[in-house]
């Protein structure tokens, strides 16, 4: 992906370094603490996250300055910023030949751990976004994993994490969000599959992005889109399905456990946005 460093983005808030803002440790839920707690406070609407740092009143979040960046580092968080900035910019354009209002999402950098308006988020369940905020939170070292863990390596397969989190946001101006959880409350049964579908969904919002994306992205000479982008990002989309997961940590491959989807799932939506770039064929729930 060829991209042209202009400086960070200005909707990009580095925490890193701050902590959580709760005493004591926190729990070291997991990816699949994390996702049972999501469905679970939609479906009893409470915020459950707020449980898992010890109980009591939150202490304020520290205001410790972010620790010394490498010339690496700095380069990761301009990219990140990068990409959210054309991701953005791309959904103003789609709400704005619909006549919708669309409002900007900040990202979050943070380390081990962060207190978001959805309650108090280690790194270890991986990158995210939060409706009540309306936020995106990355830890970078998660791209580490995407590497080592799951073999997802590139820069565009960094690029599509960032864009299928931003896909929740616009979900999250669309009234998707608040429709799924209606749904969720309704049929807890349901609870999963639907997950599954909002998850898809974004997949797809990713894709779009990949589809409308600046050609000459922030001023670069070459086009951004190189040859294995595309393959990159499927390839980061199969990554992270449940079933991969599943298998991974030696466990059974269960699709009622389900919430993302299967790794053919999660590829298809993607390439799906990617090919028709039209949010009307990224109903998830009507397939």
């Amino acid at each position: 992906m060829k991209w042209t460093p202009r400086g960070r983005s200005a909707d990009l808030e580095d925490r890193r370094g701050a902590g959580g803002g709760r005493g004591g440790a926190l729990p070291k839920l997991g990816i699949g603490g994390f996702l049972i707690l999501a469905v679970l406070s939609l479906i009893f609407k409470t915020n459950l996250f707020t449980l898992v740092g010890g109980g009591g009143s939150p202490a304020p979040v520290s205001q410790a300055a972010p620790p010394p960046t490498s010339a690496e580092e700095e380069n990761q968080i301009q990219f990140v910023g990068t990409v959210l900035d054309d991701s953005q910019q791309t959904w103003e354009k789609i709400f704005a030949e619909s006549n919708q209002p669309y409002r900007r999402a900040k990202l979050v950098l943070f380390t081990d751990a962060v207190r978001s308006g959805c309650g108090v988020a280690e790194s270890a369940m991986g990158p995210f976004y939060c409706p009540a905020d309306e936020k995106v939170y990355i830890d970078l070292g998660f791209y580490n994993d995407l590497k080592s863990r799951f073999g997802a390596d590139g820069d565009f397969a960094q690029a599509y994490v960032v864009a299928h989190e931003l896909g929740h946001h616009v979900q999250n101006l669309l009234g998707v969000n608040e429709q799924v959880q209606r749904a969720q409350q309704q049929n807890p049964r349901q609870a999963n599959e639907l997950s599954i579908q909002l998850e898809l969904q974004a997949d797809c919002f990713a894709g779009i992005w990949a589809h409308g994306m600046n050609p000459n992205l922030r001023g670069a000479d070459e086009p951004a889109l190189q040859a294995g982008d595309i393959e990159e990002a499927l390839t980061a989309a199969s990554a992270v399905g449940d079933d991969r997961i599943q298998s991974q940590g030696g466990g059974r491959v269960n699709p009622e456990t389900w919430t993302h989807g299967s790794a053919q799932q999660r590829s298809k939506w993607f390439h799906t946005g990617y090919e028709t770039g039209n949010v009307d064929n990224c109903n998830t729930f009507g397939q």
